[in-house]
């Protein structure tokens, strides 16, 4: 194609002599249609490179059962490749169309040059982004993801694509470019902190095990509360449970503190730690008629006859006269109320009584005494576990009243309204 290229050339500059053109303007314009020409040509042979490609190499790697193919054409590698056809063609046949003027010829060819080694960078930035992608599809990479050291290979072959286009561009040496960044360093190094930083955090949070892809994650100064999509060299993208997307620093992960919910999903078991607040004022010693009626509620049966005998010896042990209530022991209605939640919730079927299970008091406020239940369930899906919460508390509020009980809350409007007619009646 060289020699072909020459004599078209050398009969293109014949031909404008021939017309009576000067001989410098007739080799100029002989030559840059000759350059025209190889310009068309490798456009040519690009898209005919790119047809084949389209047409019958992607095809056959979309219809194979390798799923590492399919990345490679979604991420463009063969697009990419079939940049080189034209770029190469014109660096070798540059020289053999325009040959008069070597100062274009060196100029082009840097150009093609840094055309060359960008084109280079781009493929290999996609099979990097292959790689991960095909990784990402195994299960031990929620564990390992290795997405941040991808970026920071990124980074370094387009750092070293920009240093080989910048050397070839002006000429210049490689190691005297290097000798150069050096005083840059500090310059540089506020540059890329953050990717620096990001790829410190990625690398303790990875190897610590400290967050993987798909954990839920809470971060209310980000407010981040949801699962990991994904963990990149700079950032941390989390999906809330309202659809959100919110982007946490990496490095931040690692110096503040967060949230991870894993331990709980690992467990099989949510934990449910809430209080209800019982007015004090309804607090007293359970009467007979109470405790008959007490015994009629079947869970609360082995609790109040084991009770009963615990505190007939204990009473007559130290001789108790029963006429003054405040001596001895007795019941209350608070404390059977804590037995009959502790029977009720250890019968359900949703509720673990494997882990942690307690019915407890809570130091007083000016609010009430707080009965807190702390329990876990047996499930860790969201909806589930909401709803069966729900559903202890509402038995909660509703039974209350049978033990004689009433829930603290403040005064309402209507309480008010009340008060100011019984006054007025009085």
């Amino acid at each position: 194609m060289d020699q072909y290229l020459k004599h078209f050339t050398d009969y293109l500059i014949n031909i404008f002599e021939k017309t009576g053109l000067i001989k410098d303007w007739a080799s100029i314009t002989g030559e840059i249609i000759s350059l025209l020409l190889l310009f068309f040509i490798s456009y040519l042979i690009f898209r005919l490179t790119w047809s084949v490609m389209k047409r019958i190499l992607i095809p056959v790697f979309r219809r194979s059962k390798n799923q590492f193919d399919d990345l490679l054409i979604k991420h463009r590698l063969f697009r990419r490749i079939s940049y080189l056809v034209p770029t190469l063609i014109l660096y070798y046949f540059i020289q053999d169309s325009i040959f008069a003027i070597p100062l274009i010829i060196s100029v082009i060819r840097r150009v093609l040059e840094v055309a060359f080694v960008l084109i280079i960078v781009l493929i290999v930035d996609s099979i990097l982004s292959t790689l991960n992608d095909y990784y990402d599809r195994f299960e031990f990479s929620k564990d390992h993801p290795i997405k941040g050291l991808m970026q920071i290979i990124k980074i370094i072959v387009y750092l070293f694509g920009a240093l080989f286009a910048i050397a070839t561009l002006f000429h210049r040496d490689l190691s005297s470019l290097f000798i150069s960044l050096g005083t840059l360093s500090a310059v540089l190094m506020l540059i890329f902190r953050d990717p620096i930083l990001g790829f410190v955090g990625g690398l303790q949070l990875t190897f610590n095990k400290m967050i993987r892809i798909g954990d839920w994650i809470s971060m209310p100064q980000y407010h981040a509360d949801g699962t990991v999509l994904e963990i990149n060299l700079t950032t941390v993208k989390v999906q809330n449970w309202d659809k959100t997307i919110v982007t946490v620093p990496t490095y931040s992960l690692v110096s503040n503190s967060f949230q991870n919910w894993r331990g709980m999903e690992e467990s099989g078991g949510r934990r449910i730690k809430r209080a209800i607040y019982i007015d004090m004022d309804s607090v007293h010693f359970a009467s007979e008629e109470e405790l008959t009626k007490f015994r009629k509620i079947k869970v609360l049966v082995p609790y109040l006859e084991k009770k009963e005998k615990e505190i007939e010896a204990f009473n007559k042990k130290y001789k108790v006269d029963p006429e003054v209530v405040v001596n001895g022991r007795r019941q209350t209605n608070l404390g059977i109320f804590r037995a009959y939640l502790k029977a009720y919730l250890s019968n359900r079927e949703d509720i673990r009584n494997d882990m942690t299970f307690l019915v407890r008091h809570l130091p007083p406020s000016e609010k009430g005494i707080p009965i807190e239940i702390y329990v876990f369930t047996n499930t860790t899906a969201w909806a589930v576990y909401e709803d069966i919460q729900a559903d202890i508390f509402d038995l909660v509020l509703a039974v209350l009243p049978e033990f004689g009980l009433r829930v603290y809350q403040f005064p309402k409007s209507g309480d008010f309204a009340r008060l100011t007619g019984k006054n007025q009646n009085s």
